[in-house]
């Protein structure tokens, strides 16, 4: 081979390798969504995971809260949005085009709280934690308190009302709760991502909830529960409809679920606080990502149609190790339908 069919070949080899560089670039997608914190763990480990296996699709994910989520979605500034609240039929209607409610895991809020020297679990009600959050229980040893925990020796500590200062799922599936348990909370403050609160100071995010309670003595919030878990925050039982003090765990969260799936709405908007039955943990939810049923981006919207159809089978197994529980088999097998509808092409 002459010099100058040598120079021909190589610059057609670096051509060639450029041409397939660009195919490949051309190939990669990066997605934006943003939203819940509550769902934040199980999604990073999921968008990795995804990644790995399929490098040329990126899910990039901000947590800033279920009202941020909705607002952007809706404004498509992301392609994807999340949510453990559902869209009220306001905002439905305000979205430029029909938006799907997809279930991604169930999990649960926890009460958790600061008390120094006070080794035993605390127990609550719905009414008690309802009285907290309106500013009418203000002391650790109130007689609402300790008529239901006579084994804790509880101190005389005012209680630092901690709670979410962004539009948050979390608060929604916390208020949705008290509402049920209190006629006087559901008049007077009523369920949403955000509410006026009576009382108490603010925090951003699951993360800035936990931080607030783990640095202010006699303090209490709610917070996901994975959050509890991974900061080692003590957190207490709640009561639920059949009268027993149930702690959250992936066992008491999928039997709230458990009634749910059988009469599981077309959009999938429930809500399955407060539900009814043995064992089961009264402030469950599920979570929600939330995907145009016909967007403009059909490259996004098919790498996100097989993402969930990965979260779904694959993805589910990952749940119990972060303090989710994995959704029902009813639910998956609808959501694999709605899935469906959705325009790829």
């Amino acid at each position: 081979m002459t010099p100058l069919s040598r120079l021909a070949a190589a610059c057609t080899l670096a051509l060639m390798a450029g041409v397939a560089a660009q195919s490949l670039q051309a190939q990669s997608l990066q997605i934006n969504g943003a939203g819940a914190t509550f769902p934040n763990p199980i999604y990073s480990k999921w968008f990795d995971e995804y990644t790995k296996k399929n490098p040329n699709v990126r899910i990039n994910y901000q947590p800033i809260g279920s009202g941020g989520g909705i607002r952007q979605v809706t404004a498509q500034t992301v392609f994807f949005g999340a949510t453990d609240g559902p869209m009220t039929e306001e905002q439905i209607l305000a979205a430029p085009g029909k938006i799907l409610h997809l279930p991604t895991v169930l999990g649960a809020d926890v009460p958790v709280y600061n008390l120094p020297g006070v080794s035993g679990e605390i127990k609550f009600t719905g009414a008690i934690l309802a009285d907290i959050y309106l500013g009418k229980i203000t002391k650790w040893n109130d007689a609402a308190l300790a008529k239901v925990n006579p084994s804790v020796k509880l101190p005389a500590t005012d209680i630092t009302v901690v709670h979410r200062s962004d539009g948050s799922g979390t608060t929604y599936i916390f208020v949705d709760f008290l509402a049920k348990a209190s006629p006087e909370w559901k008049k007077r403050v009523g369920v949403a991502t955000s509410v006026m609160w009576p009382t108490g100071v603010g925090g951003k995010g699951n993360e800035g909830v936990a931080g607030l309670v783990q640095q202010v003595p006699g303090s209490i919030g709610y917070v996901e529960l994975i959050y509890a878990l991974q900061n080692k925050i003590a957190y207490g039982s709640v009561q639920n409809l059949a009268g027993e003090f149930v702690r959250a765990t992936v066992a008491s969260v999928t039997a709230a679920a458990a009634g749910a799936a059988a009469k599981m709405p077309a959009d999938f908007r429930v809500s399955i606080t407060n539900a009814e039955g043995k064992g089961v943990y009264p402030i469950s939810s599920f979570t929600w990502l939330l995907l145009y049923e016909n967007p403009k981006d059909k490259a996004q919207s098919k790498a996100m149609v097989e993402f969930m159809k990965w979260a779904l089978t694959d993805g589910q197994k990952m749940a119990t190790t972060l303090g989710y529980a994995p959704l029902p088999a009813e639910v998956v097998k609808l959501e694999q339908a709605a899935l469906a509808t959705i325009k790829v092409s």
